[in-house]
């Protein structure tokens, strides 16, 4: 099954690695023109006995406009994630990724009423997210538009995260903040 969908991703242009596993049927999307990269010896699990934590639901990974950019570093692992982008996300080398992780780095509509009601997509609010390298983001987090993770973060399971974290912070909560330096 990963060999078809694999031939999928490269009809849609989607540059990945060699040593890409695919377990279970991911939704990996990409808008054209836009730029989705997974380095080399990556793991995606998409379904329920993939990963023990008790997935909700299949990895998605979809860049949504054009302008749109998902770079995801070598030997990272992703179980059941959303990572969702409309202006970009980075994540580096050796991060994992926990079961039911939502990484978005836009807010999907305006929440002001009367631009919500517009439907015009250019109001929707975004910033770029970047995940260093050797992270580990806990099951059930999510990490919201514009937050920067140094390297080695490690982020507690179940936090809201938004804002910038230096290198080797242990963050958690809702809202999340360091409580710890490695």
């Amino acid at each position: 099954m990963s060999n078809w969908f694999k031939l999928i991703m490269k009809i849609q242009k989607i540059q990945y690695g060699k040593g890409l596993r695919l377990k279970g049927m991911p939704v990996i999307y990409k808008q054209k023109g836009s730029i989705l990269s997974i380095g080399k010896d990556v793991t995606v699990n998409s379904s329920f006995l993939s990963n023990l934590v008790g997935l909700y639901s299949r990895t998605i990974i979809v860049t949504r406009t054009r302008e749109a950019k998902i770079v995801i570093g070598d030997r990272v692992g992703i179980s059941g994630a959303t990572i969702y982008a409309r202006n970009s996300v980075e994540i580096g080398e050796d991060t994992m990724i926990g079961g039911n992780c939502k990484i978005l780095d836009n807010d999907f509509h305006p929440i002001e009423i009367e631009e919500r009601h517009s439907k015009d997509k250019s109001k929707i609010r975004s910033k770029p997210i970047i995940i260093g390298k050797n992270c580990f983001i806990g099951c059930n987090t999510i990490i919201l538009k514009g937050t920067v993770l140094g390297d080695n973060c490690v982020v507690g399971a179940g936090a809201v995260v938004s804002g910038k974290f230096p290198a080797n912070s242990v963050i958690v909560g809702n809202p999340a903040k360091v409580i710890k330096t490695l």
